[in-house]
């Protein structure tokens, strides 16, 4: 989830009103899906993120 991402990875306590959790994901996505067809990094909504591939292509 985001609120672990910030405390597991930045030691943070997470503040719903920063978007640093967005641009290190943004980041991520730039690097690993962008260049590729098949995107690895995905949302689900109300978890977090994951990172897996799924055969479906880019959404």
């Amino acid at each position: 989830s985001r609120t672990e991402i910030a405390e597991l990875i930045w030691d943070m306590h997470f503040d719903s009103e920063t978007n640093v959790i967005d641009v290190a994901i943004r980041r991520l996505r730039i690097k690993l899906d962008d260049p590729y067809e098949i995107p690895l990094l995905h949302t689900i909504r109300g978890m977090g993120y994951v990172l897996e591939i799924r055969t479906q292509g880019k959404e």
